[in-house]
């Protein structure tokens, strides 16, 4: 286990800092990530660590850009240090879906796939069980 697991998740009270997953469903812990990759001069400094789900870390991967769909420009991922989740995406409860409100938003909601049919079955599911949002 990464040794930095412990003070990340706390900080993020167990929920993937992109998507909001809930640890607790999981059967696995989530993994500490790199906000801004080691391969693009990222620290192991706290300030650059992040909680993060399977998907979105895998996803994530080492970019720091996106493309906006709605204005096909590149723009810059969320940094869960710097940016606060609620400016950047909503949950539309309806259909399941974490929508990006500015292009940061909806760069990091289309390159982390967050609103793929698995994902928003998982969502459904966790509100039922009243563990998300």
């Amino acid at each position: 286990m990464n040794p930095l697991y412990s003070p990340t998740a706390e900080r993020a009270d167990n929920r993937c800092e992109y998507c909001h997953a809930p640890e607790l469903v999981f059967n696995d812990l989530f993994k500490v990530e790199h906000i801004v990759p080691v391969s693009h001069g990222g620290s192991d400094n706290t300030d650059n660590l992040a909680l993060a789900c399977r998907s979105c870390n895998k996803y994530k991967a080492d970019f720091q850009t996106g493309t906006d769909p709605d204005t096909q420009t590149t723009t810059r991922l969320f940094h869960p240090r710097q940016d606060e989740w609620s400016q950047h995406f909503r949950y539309e409860e309806e259909i399941g879906e974490v929508q990006g409100r500015t292009p940061v938003g909806r760069a990091t909601s289309d390159r982390l796939q967050m609103n793929r049919a698995a994902q928003i079955a998982a969502r459904r599911l966790w509100m039922q069980l009243d563990l998300f949002p």
